[in-house]
């Protein structure tokens, strides 16, 4: 069971997806660039069958900042971006309203 300090210890912050790229033989993952208002950092998202680049591309998502990075199909990925998924399909977590970008998620 996950205690208050264990989520008081994730940076999660609101990002922009400012590109979103195809992975060489990789049918579900992108390469992200998300800015999160005080750096831009990469990230590798297998969302690629539920959303096109274009629909991703400015898309307001909540990221975990502060993972320790790690490679998918030889693309570093220094973050993760929150979504729910069923029955196979993806669905990512935004905000309801504007925020400012790198916004704290408390």
């Amino acid at each position: 069971m996950a205690t208050l300090d264990d989520f008081k210890n994730l940076d999660l912050r609101v990002g922009k997806i400012l590109s979103a790229d195809g992975i060489e033989k990789a049918d579900k993952l992108y390469k992200l660039i998300v800015d999160l208002g005080d750096k831009k950092i990469q990230l590798v998202s297998g969302i690629k069958k539920d959303y096109s680049a274009d629909q991703l591309i400015g898309k307001l998502i909540i990221v975990v900042a502060n993972l320790e990075p790690a490679k998918f199909r030889g693309v570093e990925s220094q973050g993760m971006l929150l979504a729910a998924g069923e029955n196979g399909s993806i669905s990512l977590l935004v905000p309801d309203k504007e925020v400012k970008v790198g916004s704290k998620i408390s």
